[in-house]
């Protein structure tokens, strides 16, 4: 359906501006080939996942709601690249992951620790599952994102919808 109306698209700019826009319109498969597939996403998901554990132990509850928040819309090109993987991280992001949410909802370090570490265990099995046994995920000694003040106090509510 999406290729579908993105054929439509593009023909209706080549029909409206005529000849002119003909080497301006692309393939559909042009458009995919230069969106990131699911290795650059993951690579933006894994450094978020690593933040929001200092956050939330920094009692920054709205930056560790927000990693999570945008940690989930990293994965949006693999929507049209990779929609069966995509599909897998939806899953896994709607219910492996949702009690982390909870517990930073709740503001509840304990729930969060234990259920960050499932989710951790849980990443590595979807890992090998997938054919990348090699990609083991750990809770780094450190954040990613060394520029952030990971001990604002906040609340999950303080992210904007």
């Amino acid at each position: 359906m999406f290729k579908r109306l993105t054929r439509i698209a593009l023909t209706t700019v080549v029909i409206l501006f005529g000849a002119s826009a003909a080497p301006f319109a692309a393939d559909l498969n042009d458009v995919i080939n230069v969106l990131p597939k699911f290795a650059i996403p993951m690579r933006e998901v894994g450094d978020r996942f690593q933040n929001m554990y200092f956050a939330a132990k920094g009692g920054n509850w709205g930056l560790a709601y927000y990693m999570s928040k945008y940690m989930n819309g990293a994965m949006n090109p693999a929507r049209v690249t990779k929609p069966q993987e995509y599909e897998l991280w939806k899953s896994f992001y709607t219910e492996t992951f949702a009690p982390v949410n909870k517990a930073i909802y709740a503001k509840d370090f304990a729930a969060f620790e234990k259920e960050y570490t499932a989710v951790v265990k849980a990443c590595n099995q979807c890992h090998a599952g997938m054919g990348y046994a090699f990609i083991q995920v750990v809770k780094q000694k450190s954040a990613s994102d060394v520029g952030v003040e990971y001990k604002l106090p906040s609340k999950a509510e303080d992210v904007p919808k």
